[in-house]
């Protein structure tokens, strides 16, 4: 299935109130059934969209997707599964899944905002979008850092140590913000998304300098010199001071005026 119809898909079980979970093949070692990047969507019901190559293997998933469903579960999951141990196939090698619960009237349901990052400016702004109709996502290694977010229906909170490996599950139509600690943890993952995604919005927190820079190091890696150019920063609109108060206000107002002009 073209990944683009399936994401019409979710989108109409969200819109439908149907509770799913995404699931994405995001490794796959030896002699598995099915590349990386395969998807499919499971409702209560079962498979409901998609694949990831049918067989013990999907089923495996699919049972796991449903027990989430079944919890409540909202956040994410990755799993690895060795073939002939966990899954009980002859054959060998691995796969590694992430698994994404879109819940009825849960964080899956609206404008889709994903913020690397946890650090004083994302503090500052998640209460300012939060109250809006958006679906939240703040990725970040620190968990003291998430902790410190106020809780939310629509935020949901993922802990990882490399957050370049979330990129491949966003939803197409997600706004992407890279607000983390520093030039050198904003670059992998705005390097994956420019190379292996179009996202409408893509904005980094910086300087015009910062920008330059990353521009640089990002071509010199093999990025096309025009997908370079596809984000903003400094992020944000061009007022206020560097209160991270005011930068979280500045943001927001970019990401209002973005959503309205691409009429999403």
């Amino acid at each position: 299935m073209n990944p683009g119809t399936l994401y019409e898909e979710l989108l109409a079980l969200e819109r439908g109130g149907t509770g799913c979970v995404l699931v994405i093949l995001v490794e796959a070692l030896g002699s598995t059934p099915q590349d990386t990047g395969a998807k499919m969507l499971v409702t209560a019901t079962g498979l409901h969209a998609g694949t990831v190559g049918g067989g013990k293997v999907e089923a495996k998933a699919l049972a796991l997707a449903q027990e989430m469903l079944a919890a409540g579960e909202s956040g994410p999951r990755f799993v690895t599964w060795t073939l002939r141990t966990d899954v009980g196939m002859t054959c060998g090698g691995s796969v590694k899944f992430y698994l994404e619960p879109h819940l009825a009237g849960g964080a899956g349901a609206a404008w889709p905002i994903w913020i690397f990052g946890a650090g004083h400016v994302v503090q500052a702004l998640v209460p300012v979008l939060a109250p809006l109709a958006c679906a939240l996502t703040v990725v970040d290694p620190r968990r003291e850092w998430l902790d410190r977010l106020p809780r939310a229906h629509n935020l949901r909170l993922i802990q990882t140590d490399e957050p370049r490996e979330l990129v491949p599950t966003m939803p197409d139509h997600a706004f992407l913000l890279c607000l983390t600690k520093g030039h050198a943890s904003d670059r992998p993952v705005l390097q994956r998304a420019l190379a292996e995604r179009t996202f409408p919005f893509v904005g980094v927190i910086g300087s015009d300098a910062k920008a330059e820079v990353l521009r640089r190091e990002m071509i010199a890696d093999g990025l096309p010199p025009e997908r370079a150019k596809q984000f903003y920063c400094p992020v944000g609109l061009p007022f206020g001071s560097n209160d991270p108060r005011e930068i979280a206000i500045s943001i927001a107002g970019q990401l209002l005026k973005e959503r309205d002009r691409l009429k999403l």
